[in-house]
């Protein structure tokens, strides 16, 4: 998924520069923490940096500062909760690509729905923040097990406990994940399962290249 966020979106996509700026911060974190037992590493690192930075060096412009902004409440709980469900899939395909599934995630109402809706507001979708943690091509999120759902579909179920605000606000929701090999052809672009012809790329793609041509 970060490597589709880099290459796959536009260069000024909000989520590709929203990945980079996660990127550009981990590395600000990782460089201040080791630079008082490597502090010529961390200097040379911090000289290199390609974006803009501060001309006096690391050891000048003071300790890590993390900005609250990164403390959003219910964020962690959400990718938490998103990366059960991750599991839950990806031990029921065994091993197997998982971009040649489609995943069906039913939850209900509540506040892990509610979470879920932060990282896909469509119901369906191949580029969402959830979709991306899922890691198939395709992800659906529904309050109740669709009515089309195969008879011989594998349906794993779980729970996850929600526990914010200090404990304040506790709430265990269930869960049922279903993965469903997909129908569509395999982008030539971003190696999604999301194109209808092997040959041509997915709408996504279409639209990234439509505006590479035109710049």
């Amino acid at each position: 998924s970060l490597s589709c966020r880099l290459y796959c979106e536009e260069e000024k996509d909000p989520k590709r520069r929203s990945c980079q700026t996660v990127l550009a911060e981990a590395l600000d974190v990782v460089v201040r923490s080791f630079a008082p037992i490597l502090p010529h590493l961390a200097e040379e690192v911090f000289q290199h940096l390609p974006y803009k930075k501060d001309s006096e060096g690391v050891f000048r412009t003071g300790w890590i500062n993390a900005s609250s902004a990164w403390k959003k409440p219910g964020i962690e709980e959400a990718i938490e909760g998103a990366c059960a469900m991750r599991d839950s899939f990806l031990g029921s395909i065994s091993g197997k690509n998982a971009l040649e599934y489609e995943v069906v995630i039913v939850i209900e109402p509540g506040l892990l729905f509610e979470l879920m809706e932060a990282l896909q507001a469509e119901e369906t979708s191949s580029v969402s923040q959830l979709n991306e943690i899922m890691m198939a091509s395709q992800t659906t999120l529904l309050s109740e097990l669709p009515k089309e759902t195969p008879a011989d579909a594998n349906i794993i179920k779980g729970t996850f406990l929600i526990n914010l605000e200090g404990g304040d606000i506790r709430e265990e929701s269930s869960y049922e994940v279903i993965a469903l090999p997909i129908a569509k052809a395999k982008c030539p672009r971003c190696r999604r399962y999301t194109s209808d012809s092997s040959s041509t790329p997915c709408p996504r793609c279409l639209k990234v290249l439509a505006g590479k041509g035109s710049t």
